[in-house]
């Protein structure tokens, strides 16, 4: 966790300070609500001493209207109060996914470090419902304890013994359910955490559906994915069970606290010490206890279930950044030089190496680890461990992420696209009010794909690209990447599903399209490497090769069995 990030307790308070006017509208409605629901076992109290005992009609109607008041008020009170609850545990929630999506999209990176996919997915969506629901609720926790507060000092003025035996019995009962919520708050992390792990497992199985049904293993994925929903399953189990236990023992213990006021109660009406109408009223107020003491008892679960998802929304929030912001500037114009210089990370060892501005390089890596940490550190999605990664002469771990993105733009293998448009897909990195697409489309023989569609490039894609072919998903993909015109372009792979002619097709118009800018191309593909300017060979995590593709090709085996192979 980031030193000085927010904890559970500082999302929490967020929440709840952000929603403050509402919380406090709500909490006034609903204390009004609660007190005249208190005050409607009194008033039947008065009919019976003032009207019933004494046969007074004008007073038994005087009495029904102020009842009727009572129920206006208390039903609009209530009705009111809910609304604007419901809308500041709402906004509370939103304000938060908006949190969490701001740090997941942080160019700093870091919020996605060891977490699947889904898992972040679950957590700005259920967590963040749990953590709004505490605003939510809020406002009817303190109308409970108002209405608590109205009750004792009623009791106070038909008995002091009655109305002592409520103030000294409130506070300690409130306590026991704090202690009492301790393993819901606990055991309702864990279910969170399970069901979390359970959605990124899910959501990782679907994205490799394709690749495990060619590989056969769709049993592997099964057995995984039960093992992982079961361990989630007994999680909630575990939660439900515990909640069950603390609605069960407030609610006990709340019995017996009413039972003790209504037994005294009728104590001290035998003494003669009250009227009759004054028990009705304390045997009425004691039935109306139940109703704060159930509503407590489900703010309070509700807290403890906020609480731990407070604390997970807090880790996302404070991860630590994968790297720092920068204040270097880039040159203006930008001629998209890059240096190498010694660079140490991960499975890169020592790569050491200048890239003339507006050349096409190719990069070889046998090693599929060795070109993803070149990758990240081309992006800046990582700094190197040792060395470091210049642009025009300024090393890009003294420049903010933005700027370097904004200057070199890096293609993963595994780009993913979005569910819309062909052509909304295409320019998504791009400027959409200046760009042109169909040069991008063209190189990258995209424009192919669009005619075999239904309405070109208008036509809708589903998720991920899925409606479309292997070989087409790339084609669209490197498309994007050619339309975002940056001034240095890192290409992984783009072509390795698509066939050899249209391959040695985008090679040509890529070459020509990205000429007199930088341009690099990890991959091992004899098209795309034959028209680079040089190919740079990195074995072992150094560079162990560097030279055209043909002389390559004739002088060095190895490089022959990797490209040639």
């Amino acid at each position: 966790m980031l030193d000085g990030g927010p904890t559970g307790g500082d999302v929490l308070r967020r929440a709840i300070g952000g929603q403050r006017r509402h919380v406090v509208e709500a909490s006034l409605l609903g204390m009004a609500h609660q007190g005249c629901e208190a005050m409607v076992p009194v008033v039947i109290g008065v009919v019976i001493d003032e009207a019933v005992a004494t046969g007074s009609s004008s007073a038994l109607l005087r009495w029904t209207l102020v009842l009727a008041a009572l129920f206006f008020v208390l039903s609009t009170c209530y009705r009111t109060a809910a609304r604007i609850s419901e809308r500041a545990g709402e906004q509370a929630a939103h304000r938060l996914r908006l949190d969490l999506g701001a740090r997941v999209l942080d160019p700093r990176g870091g919020a996605d470090a060891g977490r699947l996919p889904g898992v972040l997915t679950t957590i700005a969506t259920g967590d963040a419902k749990r953590v709004g629901a505490v605003p939510a609720v809020l406002p009817f926790g303190i109308a409970a304890i108002a209405g608590l507060a109205i009750s004792a000092v009623v009791l106070l003025r038909i008995s002091v013994p009655l109305g002592l035996l409520v103030l000294l019995g409130i506070p300690p009962l409130l306590w026991l359910g704090h202690r009492i919520s301790r393993p819901l708050e606990r055991r309702s992390g864990v279910e969170q955490e399970r069901a979390a792990h359970a959605s990124g497992v899910a959501a990782d199985l679907v994205a490799g559906l394709r690749v495990l049904k060619g590989i056969g293993a769709e049993p592997a994925a099964v057995a995984r994915y039960r093992h992982t929903s079961q361990d989630s399953l007994a999680a909630a189990l575990r939660a439900a069970s515990s909640r069950a236990w603390h609605d069960g023992a407030i609610l006990a213990l709340t019995g017996i606290f009413i039972v003790g006021i209504g037994l005294v109660g009728a104590h001290l009406a035998m003494r003669g010490a009250i009227s009759v109408g004054d028990l009705v009223a304390a045997v009425g107020l004691a039935q109306f206890l139940l109703g704060p003491f159930q509503l407590l008892t489900f703010v309070n679960g509700e807290f403890a279930q906020g609480r731990a998802s407070a604390g997970r929304i807090a880790e996302v929030l404070a991860s630590p950044p994968a790297v720092t912001a920068g204040s270097a500037t880039l040159p203006e114009p930008l001629a998209g030089g890059l240096r190498l210089r010694d660079v140490t990370e991960g499975a890169l060892r020592g790569v050491d190496l200048d890239i003339a501005p507006g050349s096409l390089v190719g990069f070889v890596a046998k090693d599929p680890a060795v070109a993803t940490d070149l990758l990240l550190c081309l992006g800046r999605e990582r700094d190197p461990a040792a060395g470091a990664v210049e642009l025009d002469g300024t090393p890009l771990a003294d420049l903010d992420p933005t700027d370097v993105r904004g200057a070199i733009l890096v293609a993963h293998h595994d780009a993913d696209l979005f569910e819309s448009s062909l052509i909304d897909n295409v320019l998504a990195g791009a400027d959409s009010t200046t760009a042109d697409a169909g040069p991008a489309l063209t190189a990258s023989a995209a424009d192919d794909v669009a005619r075999n569609l239904p309405d070109g490039v208008d036509t809708p894609l589903t998720e991920r690209g899925r409606s479309l072919s292997g070989g087409q998903r790339q084609r669209v993909a490197l498309a994007r990447a050619l339309a975002a015109d940056q001034p240095v372009l890192v290409v992984h792979d783009p072509t390795t599903a698509v066939d050899t002619v249209t391959e040695s097709r985008i090679a040509a118009r890529l070459k020509e399209l990205r000429r007199g800018r930088t341009t690099l191309l990890v991959t091992t593909s004899p098209a795309l490497l034959a028209v680079t300017d040089r190919v740079v060979v990195l074995d072992g995590g150094a560079v162990s090769a560097d030279g055209r593709h043909l002389d390559l090709v004739a002088t060095d085996e190895a490089y022959r069995s990797a490209v040639l192979t």
